[in-house]
């Protein structure tokens, strides 16, 4: 462990993070792991071990101190406990492995003891739906904070952490690119409630326009910020851009099927435009910014793989 004097983190290589699993188990088989990557990310034996299994001990800490700390206030104030689920976000660039690691999280975590509920839900359902964004003139700014209804995400994460019951999140289709009308995924009262998206971490000050009081990391209990090179990033992207080329872009149905047509050459510099012009904009402008406000760093060197780990002291 390295203790970095100017840093509010503690910086752990690969080697050092894994030692800290200590005894924790391994719950997932290699045929889980499978459905759980992403296109562009091979998620090895390896990687859930060194990595996500110390990650997932450290977890249990924060979620049982949370759940002491709630059962001694509800005594102290002689009401009934009241159920509120411990949050954790996952916020990074585009391409990083944000939802792999959402759900890497979500599968071991729900493994820890006999009926624990761990819900995910990404903020990609709280986009404005593409007739707005067509609308407001912001469709080439989808991903930026402007592109999000951050009211109703505030007031979801509020309700969450309300103790409400049966909270109606959007669904959103990647394979149309957009909110699905009258869709909704039901969260009711979890024990544990993963939030993943590029907004996660964000402030005020990244909503000008809203001047919200409260973001949602008012609400979140332990942050995660999932990180990479740039140059690792914009690699990854036209990547995964070039595979679902020949996949899902390839569907009539899909929003990108114009792109399954270009050639090879003419995909790879349509990717390229589309990083350097869209997402690497975002990236610098209001996805980076929030790095240092997460409890802690997942950095990824070649091919995915965590090579170190930062801890808030």
């Amino acid at each position: 462990m390295e203790i970095l004097p100017t840093s509010p983190y503690m910086q752990f290589s690969r080697k050092q993070w894994a030692a800290l699993r200590d005894s924790e188990p391994m719950t997932l088989t290699y045929e889980e792991l499978l459905t759980l990557q992403g296109i562009d990310h091979e998620l090895s034996i390896d990687e859930v071990e060194d990595v996500y299994l110390p990650l997932s001990r450290l977890l249990s800490y924060y979620v049982n101190a949370r759940t002491s700390r709630q059962t001694v206030l509800m005594k102290f104030l002689k009401q009934e406990f009241v159920k509120i689920p411990f949050i954790i976000g996952i916020a990074g660039s585009v391409s990083v492995g944000k939802s792999t690691t959402a759900r890497v999280l979500q599968a071991l975590l729900s493994r820890w003891k006999e009926n624990t509920r761990v819900a995910l839900v990404t903020t990609d359902g709280f986009l404005y739906p593409n007739a707005v964004l067509e609308e407001k003139g912001i469709m080439l700014k989808k991903g930026f904070p402007q592109s999000y209804d951050i009211k109703h995400l505030l007031k979801f994460v509020t309700d969450i952490k309300s103790g409400q019951k049966n909270l109606r999140v959007p669904k959103y289709s990647h394979l149309i690119y957009d909110v699905i009308p009258n869709e909704f995924q039901i969260i009711d009262q979890p024990d544990i409630l993963i939030i993943e998206g590029l907004n996660v971490l964000q402030s005020g000050m990244d909503y000008p326009h809203e001047r919200p009081r409260r973001f949602v990391s008012d609400y979140v209990d332990f942050s995660i910020y999932v990180d990479a090179e740039e140059t690792k990033l914009e690699e990854w992207y036209i990547s995964r851009f070039m595979k679902f080329r020949k996949g899902a872009f390839t569907n009539p149905d899909s929003y990108f099927h114009s792109f399954a047509q270009l050639t090879e050459k003419k995909a790879i510099s349509t990717a390229k435009t589309i990083w350097r012009e869209i997402n690497r904009k975002n990236l610098r402008n209001n996805i980076l910014p929030t790095r240092e406000r997460a409890s802690l760093i997942l950095h990824k060197g070649e091919k995915h793989a965590v090579d170190y780990v930062s801890l808030r002291k």
